[in-house]
């Protein structure tokens, strides 16, 4: 690989890094003074990268009714019920999370290592009058020694607490009843929009009678809590900053 080849794609890497920085500040300098909009309200299964949920499934069971009586087959009660069950219902989710983790690891390692060759005997002996210098042995021809030290800690402490209430659509019925449910909620406080996203899989029968479920009970659960606007925008480095921590190797 020739030098101009070498330097290529770190410098497409920085002027795609700089166009993009340039229009993101253009977009950003016509809402100067103003508030962050609000996204629209749209239908989940339409937005980028939305992709219906796969999982393996039992084989599914014909609907059927006993000879006199009333009950179907796989009903939960007698009289309807209001909980979410159809694809476009919509059921609370109580997002608690309490997550708390502290680790603390230490290594250390050393090795020392030697080694030496030589020759001798009659060969020996001519290696030390036909190639070696006066006063070296061929006994000792090559010698080699290492030494080796390695120590590292690492510690986190972390801790974690939220606690707060969505509203979620079902999305998608799978044929084992299971539902796809996804959540956005997005809240503004002046220039600062606060957004929560819940989506995940859930069971029926984890529904409770006032059609709330707890944010441990959904399978595949992606929750989301973050913000933008002036504050989170001055809490990020500048896009100079990310481009160099991205490009520089050091």
């Amino acid at each position: 690989m020739n030098g101009s080849a070498r330097y290529t794609k770190p410098l497409l890497a920085v002027t795609l890094a700089l166009v993009t920085a340039g229009c993101g500040a253009a977009d950003r300098l016509s809402q100067v003074g103003k508030a962050p909009a609000l996204s629209a309200i749209q239908d989940p299964t339409t937005t980028p990268g939305y992709r219906p949920v796969q999982m393996p499934m039992p084989t599914p069971q014909s609907v059927h009714y006993n000879s006199n009586s009333l009950w179907r087959s796989g009903a939960r009660a007698f009289f309807k019920d209001q909980r979410a069950a159809r694809v476009g219902d919509i059921l609370t989710v109580l997002v608690t999370i309490s997550d708390k983790a502290e680790f603390d690891n230490e290594t250390e390692r050393n090795r020392v290592g030697s080694d030496s060759s030589g020759t001798g005997g009659a060969v020996g002996a001519a290696i030390n009058t036909l190639f070696l210098p006066a006063g070296t042995a061929s006994e000792n021809l090559v010698t080699s020694s290492g030494t080796s030290t390695f120590k590292g800690k690492g510690k986190v402490d972390r801790e974690e607490k939220l606690k707060t209430k969505v509203a979620a659509v079902v999305t998608q019925s799978l044929p084992n009843g299971n539902l796809v449910i996804e959540g956005r909620q997005e809240i503004r406080v002046n220039f600062e929009v606060r957004e929560l996203i819940v989506a995940g899989v859930v069971r029926p029968e984890d529904i409770s009678a006032n059609n709330t479920i707890e944010s441990a009970k959904i399978a595949e659960a992606r929750i989301g809590y973050g913000g933008r606007g002036q504050i989170t925008d001055v809490q990020q480095p500048r896009y100079g900053s990310q481009v160099l921590d991205i490009v520089l190797p050091f």
